[in-house]
């Protein structure tokens, strides 16, 4: 039985690269391009099925959704059961057939997992490299829509719903949005046609826009030469998101360390800036921003410091960095004897953990654990100790400020509650004076 498979596997691989070849030439498939002929008899790898090989000849007068995923893709996973549910209300109105382009033993091992066990119902290629290479993309879940031999769609996951095949299997207008995955490393929305343009080169760009774009993946993405940044790209994310990265590098440039606390929100209706863009709904979507802002290289030292100032001129929203008196924590040495420095080895940063441990590291790693943590202290912590070498610390717990404060004493260490005069990131209505 074993060789059996085996000799079918090699014939089924053989078969595979024969096919391949023959599209090699050909152009990813577009909305209303037919599904190539020999891509019906194809002999495919699944698994979750009665049989180990599947030919999709025989569902070619239904709906068939491609379902793009892999193991690591959380969002993905979260998708299979609605799939299971559609297939079961549908029945053979519709053929889900979810696509890997993972190997068949990690897809085994994947399904055999006390987290995979929950979607062992779930049919899927294995190893595929055909539907890849008729419909490119670059993330996953991605949805390729199939009806009467053609392409009809591509979209994302979310856009699979009992409505939206209700809509298709009866020929009424469809509501589906296409999805056609943007590539990152270009200018967002940028022609293709700048591309062949071969004495221009592009100085500088700017997009900006309100709302959801589903081409574009949720995350931020840089333009980069020979180490230098010169442009950034954000796209599905909220404008708070936005300004805690583009304060972050501003902070850096000024030496400082930037997190929540050090950004005053002053605005009348902070949750419109500020809100979980992981959740499904369409005022969510609605408030989300896509930025795409890149200047001449010659130039990438002033990237962000423009890049804030075209967002406040193209939203209603002004951020600016301003020193303020600002109640705080400032840690310092309480004497000129060295207990902190490092002995060496592999760094670790476990302050978080319990025990708490930070070996062979700097202060920015105290510190930006205790900017990060709100349940210890809501005020900023600040470095006035001056000490530029390495350090090993070890808190047995570190869950709040006083006992913080105790060990810390041991390495000849405190946290003092003072005011400072201390750099800040300043959110204000535009039409607001600045108080």
């Amino acid at each position: 039985m074993k060789n059996k498979f085996c000799r079918d596997f090699l014939s089924l691989t053989f078969i595979t690269l024969l096919f391949l070849q023959g599209i090699a030439q050909q152009k990813p498939l577009k909305i209303g391009d037919k599904i190539p002929e020999k891509v019906w008899s194809m002999p495919l790898q699944v698994l979750n099925a009665p049989q180990k090989i599947f030919e999709l000849a025989k569902d070619r007068d239904k709906l068939i959704l491609l379902d793009f995923w892999n193991t690591w893709c959380s969002s993905c996973l979260r998708n299979f059961p609605k799939m299971e549910e559609l297939q079961k209300h549908f029945g053979s109105q519709i053929k889900i057939l979810a696509v890997s382009n993972e190997n068949r033993t990690v897809l085994e091992k994947f399904f055999s997992s006390t987290n995979g066990k929950r979607y062992s119902k779930t049919i899927s290629l294995a190893e595929d490299k055909i539907f890849h290479t008729l419909f490119p993309h670059r993330g996953v879940p991605y949805i390729i829509w199939i009806k009467n031999g053609k392409l009809l769609n591509t979209t994302d996951a979310e856009q699979v719903t009992e409505k939206a095949i209700t809509e298709i299997i009866t020929h009424a207008q469809s509501s589906l949005e296409t999805v056609v995955q943007a590539e990152k490393s270009r200018p967002l929305m940028l022609s293709q046609n700048f591309d062949k343009e071969k004495n221009a080169e592009l100085l500088g760009y700017t997009f900006i826009s309100k709302g959801r774009i589903r081409s574009f993946s949720y995350g931020t993405w840089f333009h980069r030469e020979k180490g230098k940044t010169y442009g950034r790209q954000f796209t599905n994310l909220s404008l708070m998101e936005i300004y805690n990265a583009v304060g972050d590098e501003l902070f850096t440039r000024r030496g400082e360390n930037f997190s929540i606390k050090r950004l005053v929100n002053l605005l009348k209706h902070p949750e419109d800036i500020d809100f979980n863009t992981g959740m499904d709904q369409k005022e969510t979507a609605a408030k989300l921003y896509n930025i795409d802002y890149i200047i001449p290289k010659t130039q990438s030292d002033s990237l962000y410091t423009r890049m804030l100032r075209m967002i406040n001129e193209n939203t209603e929203y002004t951020a600016l960095l301003q020193k303020r008196p600002t109640r705080c924590l400032v840690l310092k040495r309480t004497s000129s004897k060295d207990k902190i420095a490092t002995k060496g080895g592999t760094t670790i940063d476990r302050f978080l953990k319990t025990p708490s441990v930070l070996q062979n590291t700097t202060f920015d790693f105290l510190l930006s654990s205790l900017n990060a943590k709100y349940d210890i202290t809501p005020l900023p912590v600040v470095d006035e100790t001056d000490y530029k070498g390495k350090i090993d610390l070890h808190f047995s717990n570190i869950n709040d400020l006083k006992t913080l404060q105790k060990e810390l004493l041991g390495y000849d260490l405190t946290l003092e509650e003072t005011d400072r005069n201390l750099l800040m990131l300043i959110l204000k209505d535009s039409k607001i004076i600045n108080p």
